[in-house]
């Protein structure tokens, strides 16, 4: 017997033929933008990405910070997440962020120490690419920054497991609260597996969009041996 599709269960949710439907009503870069002219860009991305994340700040941008990290898994397979930038090295080239060692982030980079970061402020059409090796910083520096984070952020890590399989929220909230006690009676503890790595770029892309897709990109490509002391970067306009 044919099935009678008034009675066909229908799957909750947006009817799929309105994801399209919403993505041509909302055209990307329907707005104002900021202009980028290539030719006054310094010699070096660092101080261009200081710019525009110091713009990025005064136009409002939420969270402008937080960038995507992408590394290479045990499988060959690509993988990202959303991290903190916590500074950049602009002299030396390296984007620089904080995460736990024996995470799978950290177990991806000790077996593939590279990495690429991406970055989108959608407010002003601008995104920025960096891809490159991958260095950890002495252990005194990673507990140095660890020493910086607020009581949350220092529990989260010390918690650990991060990425296991969870019971409940109840199990973490329960370690959490260990955690926060011993923070509490020794508020110098310091997690081992915290550690700071730096992004040491091989390239640095800047790309500034346009309503007429008259997108502006330019490429920063070290030239140097990769020693941070004596950085050089050619530039190179790029079709959009």
């Amino acid at each position: 017997m044919a099935s009678d599709p008034a009675n066909t269960p229908r799957p909750a949710g947006p009817d799929p033929s309105a994801v399209a439907a919403l993505l041509a009503g909302r055209p990307p870069m329907a707005r104002p933008l900021p202009f980028f002219e290539p030719e006054g860009a310094p010699d070096a991305p660092g101080p261009l990405f200081a710019d525009w994340l110091a713009g990025a700040f005064a136009a409002g941008v939420l969270d402008p910070q937080v960038v995507t990290l992408s590394t290479i898994g045990a499988d060959g397979l690509p993988d990202a997440r959303a991290l903190v930038l916590r500074d950049v090295d602009a002299d030396g080239g390296g984007w620089i962020f904080a995460i736990d060692a024996d995470s799978p982030k950290g177990r991806q980079l000790a077996g593939h120490p590279v990495a690429a970061m991406t970055l989108y402020w959608p407010l002003q059409g601008r995104q920025v690419r960096v891809r490159g090796a991958v260095e950890a910083a002495p252990r005194e520096v990673s507990a140095a920054e660890f020493a910086t984070r607020s009581p949350g952020a220092r529990a989260a890590v010390l918690v650990g497991r991060q990425s296991e399989p969870l019971a409940s929220l109840a199990d973490y909230d329960l370690a959490a609260d260990r955690v926060g006690r011993l923070l509490d009676l020794d508020p110098a503890a310091t997690a081992p597996t915290h550690t700071v790595y730096t992004l040491r770029a091989r390239e640095v892309e800047f790309w500034q969009g346009d309503q007429s897709r008259r997108h502006v990109r330019l490429r920063y490509t070290r030239t140097d041996a990769g020693d941070p002391a004596e950085t050089r970067w050619e530039r190179t306009l790029l079709w959009p």
